[in-house]
């Protein structure tokens, strides 16, 4: 059996892994998204530029600056005190260290929050706030694997994706049970 080597934090730096254009076009395919839209980890604009090529607006912001033309850069989400208007819906890979705080702040500054994550993310007592209490709706859970998402710099061997994603549909006006959806990221 191959050994798996994970690398620290420090390692990892800023949690930079650019999002398969597969994976949002097939948000795209299961979720009907409103013309503006906030990405605030927008890193060198993977999501951005698919949802711009789908006929959307994208304000598009990053801590770090990697050289992609973003609205800023150096802006930290987590202290955000409002969205950008006319954006009221957030869709983000986030760095998965702080995937759950992505989320609450999220909701706190938007009425739907959609993002990309693990499917171990539902595995959490810590996050029960966000998961349990009703502002979960909908989970697009990949049915196939997504092509592997590697580090940012990352010069090591490529490989194929052992982990499962979903796209977590967060909505501050959603009651009860979320919905569980099957998708694909290949064009069937």
């Amino acid at each position: 059996m191959p050994v798996v080597l994970r690398h620290s934090l420090k390692e990892r730096g800023m949690d930079l892994y650019e999002t398969p254009p597969e994976a949002t076009e097939a948000l795209l395919r299961a979720e009907k998204l409103p013309h503006w839209i906030w990405e605030p980890a927008a890193g060198r604009g993977a999501i951005v530029e698919v949802l711009r090529a789908n006929g959307h607006a994208v304000i598009a912001h990053d801590l770090v600056d990697y050289g992609y033309p973003l609205h800023a850069t150096r802006r930290d989400f987590l202290f955000e005190g409002a969205s950008p208007y006319p954006c009221n819906t957030i869709v983000t890979n986030p760095p998965y260290k702080l995937a759950a705080d992505f989320v609450r702040k999220g909701l706190e500054l938007c009425p739907k929050v959609i993002m990309l994550l693990r499917l171990t993310f539902l595995e959490s007592e810590g996050r029960s706030d966000i998961l349990d209490g009703g502002k979960l709706s909908r989970v697009h859970v990949f049915s196939n694997r997504l092509p592997m998402m590697h580090r940012d710099s990352w010069s090591g061997p490529k490989s194929t994706n052992t982990v499962c994603f979903a796209w977590f549909v967060f909505d501050r006006d959603h009651e009860g049970p979320a919905i569980l959806n099957r998708i694909s990221w290949t064009k069937d």
